[in-house]
């Protein structure tokens, strides 16, 4: 006898999810306005676009730490450590990207500087997770090891945090050396995250075209806005380069969604699927980094007259 049909999965997860991401992209997007047309002059908006790129950085470092630690059922109390500091961190970037002629008090700095060493330890744990595997430096264990992006997501929007309130600070080399500095930094950020993103694409074996977006369009605005800092020139092909990174932070976690949605069960078994569908936080660190590149643009440009 044949076994009944099985009724096709319910789309209303997908849209409801769809719906939430939309909603927190429009947020995301009332602060990314405020970060790229704040009033002031240039360091004002560089200190406020850092502070908004570090805050969306510490949002997706706090819910996908949270979900992987979940996931190994937090066996080390240590793995606390992570998404706690990420909300911290979360909390003090964000009142840099609201009150950015605050961002150079000392309580600011010193949380965000915590924050940020706190991101470099993690590293060094996942690290060696990673390394006392059987195997150690295999590729089985870097895919299914403690992920890297995490713990150096938190280090960078540390970093972000720190250099908004130097953008403030009346030093020399604000108006000189700082902002260039800062897009080399944001360029080595950019390619990190297109290196993390590659490597899980691979392991997903870029099942779909979209797939391959993350590691074509960062790396062009890496390169554009690294050409900006020796040239001025290369901002006008920065900015929408930036721009377009900026926009696969936010579409990321739709997609993701949706690769949750085709996987066994789908939306319907969402509390595997959260554990071992494509992660849902990861793509808005596209979003943070490119918020803090076009945020610096203006004063690079300056620094370059």
């Amino acid at each position: 006898m044949l076994a009944p049909r099985q009724p096709e999965p319910s789309h209303r997860p997908l849209i409801a999810v769809a719906a939430a991401t939309v909603a927190t992209a429009t947020g995301l997007g009332w602060l990314l306005q405020r970060a790229w047309n704040p009033k002031g002059d240039v360091n004002h908006r560089a200190a406020q676009a850092l502070g908004a790129g570090a805050a969306i950085l510490c949002i997706s470092v706090a819910l996908d730490s949270a979900i992987e630690h979940y996931r190994g059922q937090f066996k080390d109390r240590a793995m606390f450590v992570g998404p706690t500091m990420a909300l911290l961190g979360l909390g003090a970037a964000t009142y840099i990207a609201f009150r950015p002629e605050h961002a150079n008090d000392r309580l600011p700095k010193i949380a965000l500087f915590t924050v940020g060493a706190t991101g470099l330890i993690g590293l060094a744990f996942h690290s060696y997770n990673i390394l006392k595997r059987p195997g150690e430096l295999s590729a089985l264990n870097l895919f299914y090891g403690a992920p890297a992006g995490a713990p150096a997501a938190l280090t960078l929007a540390g970093l972000y945090g720190v250099i908004a309130g130097e953008m403030l600070s009346g030093r020399d080399n604000v108006s000189t050396r700082l902002p260039k500095h800062t897009a080399a930094l944001i360029a080595f950020s950019l390619m990190g995250t297109v290196a993390e993103a590659g490597f899980l694409h691979f392991r997903g074996a870029f099942q779909d075209p979209a797939m391959y977006a993350p590691v074509t369009i960062p790396p062009l605005a890496a390169l554009s806005i690294g050409a900006a800092a020796l040239t001025p020139r290369a901002a006008a092909f920065a900015e929408p380069l930036l721009k377009a990174t900026a926009v696969l932070g936010i579409a990321g976690p739709i997609f993701h969604a949706y690769g949750i949605h085709r996987n066994m069960g789908g939306w319907h078994n969402w509390t595997q699927m959260i554990l071992q569908g494509p992660p849902l936080p990861a793509p808005p660190a596209f979003l943070g980094i490119a918020a803090a590149g076009l945020g610096i643009l203006p004063a690079l440009q300056e620094a370059g007259e």
